[in-house]
């Protein structure tokens, strides 16, 4: 999902950025608020934020998308903090991919976060929370997660190029071509990244000062 500059208009790109403000100055907001009463938290985020920049750096190349296919890791952080602090989260290591590893654009910043940081976190989050509601393992629910939270932030980059890309009344038929285009290379990914988001999940779960500060209903270990 690091779409590079050039192509998306800039409109878009201006738009993608207005989306994706608030969900940061939320974020940033809960991260004030838990520093102060949990002084172990910022080290937790950093050791989050290294695993979303780790896995999400090295990028398979989908030409006909004009984009790349990776992992997210935005499940992994999503179920620990909660979606707006992993969109923050996201939104770090995809600034500094995309100054230091011309990985994805600056101009694109904004569309690159919707995807991966604001869908891929929600998506995560919300398959998460609604598979432990109805009593799913901890372990089993984590991986479910971990590939709905890879497969929505890929579904909503081929959204934005489809958007960007698509002539009059082809944008539906652009879609699909774009979302197909990366079923070769997302499918095993995703599902690689389901078995990396369970593991870290139940690794932190049996961490009794952490459980009490990441989303894990109390009872969930």
């Amino acid at each position: 999902m690091h779409i590079s500059d050039g192509i998306l208009p800039i409109e878009q790109c201006v738009v993608w950025f207005a989306v994706a403000v608030p969900f940061i100055g939320i974020g940033l907001k809960q991260i004030r608020e838990r520093s102060k009463t949990n002084l172990k938290y910022k080290p937790l985020l950093a050791f989050l934020a290294a695993i979303v920049f780790v896995l999400s750096m090295v990028p398979i190349p989908v030409p006909i998308a004009g984009t790349c296919s990776h992992p997210a890791g935005t499940g992994i952080t999503a179920i620990i903090t909660g979606p707006f602090v992993s969109v923050v989260l996201a939104s770090i290591a995809l600034l500094l991919q995309a100054i230091f590893l011309a990985h994805g654009g600056i101009t694109t910043l904004g569309a690159n976060i919707v995807s991966m940081g604001i869908m891929g976190s929600l998506g995560g989050y919300f398959t998460f929370k609604i598979l432990r509601k109805i009593g799913v393992n901890l372990g089993i629910a984590g991986f479910i997660a971990g590939i709905m939270a890879d497969w929505f932030t890929y579904t909503t980059t081929s959204f934005e190029l489809a958007f960007a890309l698509a002539g009059k009344g082809e944008f539906f038929e652009t879609f699909l071509k774009i979302l197909l285009a990366f079923v070769p290379t997302q499918l095993p990914i995703g599902i690689a990244e389901g078995f990396i988001t369970s593991a870290v999940v139940v690794m932190l779960a049996k961490r009794t000062d952490i459980i009490e500060k990441i989303n894990l209903q109390e009872g969930e270990r």
